[in-house]
């Protein structure tokens, strides 16, 4: 894909996604905007093998945007990052087509791999604001991995992750439509494992309560 085209589909994705952009001139103010320039351009001179030039470039994105890419890392069509302060994205992740970042994901390693150290997210995956995914495996297309979460393992397809650490909390046959790819509908498990405790807590109590009457 050529720069003009490139600059087209980076401004179709960023005003399809983000509803406080109202021109295409903002666009070009957008931190996701000028991350994936300095990606795009980095990462050829990665595949080039000009590795410090490569760093250079993106260590220039990183100071204008506080977004931090890796050039090594694989990057597909439709990547859209929301406001996206303090994002992290490892060498050696490869993330599909239309997937969404929100600020503060770090799809990152444990220290402990060699050679494919990142995640792989598939395609059609959001990952919420502050999460964290670590270590080499894979998020499955149409998966939703909630705020917060602290993710270390393989998560299939058309999956819902929330909690530290992650847990698969929903999970069916049917692929999420975009529509449906927010931060704000997800299940808690640990309020569901709450109220379950509080509900054991009552029987027992009335049980006991029963003995010592008779």
């Amino acid at each position: 894909m050529g720069l003009i085209s490139r600059v087209r589909e980076e401004i179709r994705v960023i005003k399809e996604r983000d509803p406080a952009i109202h021109s295409n001139m903002e666009v070009f103010l957008y931190p996701s905007f000028n991350a994936m320039m300095h990606y795009r351009l980095a990462h050829k001179l990665y595949k080039k093998k000009h590795f410090f030039l490569a760093r250079y470039v993106s260590q220039r994105g990183v100071r204008k945007t506080g977004i931090e890419i890796h050039p090594g890392a694989t990057i597909g069509n439709g990547f859209f990052i929301d406001h996206g302060n303090g994002v992290i994205i490892g060498e050696t992740t490869v993330i599909g087509d239309n997937v969404t970042l929100y600020q503060g994901v770090t799809l990152g390693g444990t220290g402990k791999e060699q050679g494919k150290r990142h995640p792989t997210i598939g395609n059609n995956v959001m990952i919420s604001a502050g999460a964290k995914v670590l270590g080499s495996f894979t998020i499955g297309d149409n998966s939703k991995i909630g705020a917060g979460s602290v993710v270390l393992e393989e998560v299939p397809p058309n999956s819902t992750v929330v909690g530290v650490p992650g847990r698969v909390v929903k999970r069916n046959d049917i692929s999420l439509p975009q529509d449906e790819l927010d931060q704000v509908n997800l299940p808690d498990p640990v309020k569901e494992e709450l109220l379950y405790l509080r509900e054991a807590n009552r029987l027992l109590t009335e049980r006991v309560e029963q003995l010592e009457k008779k």
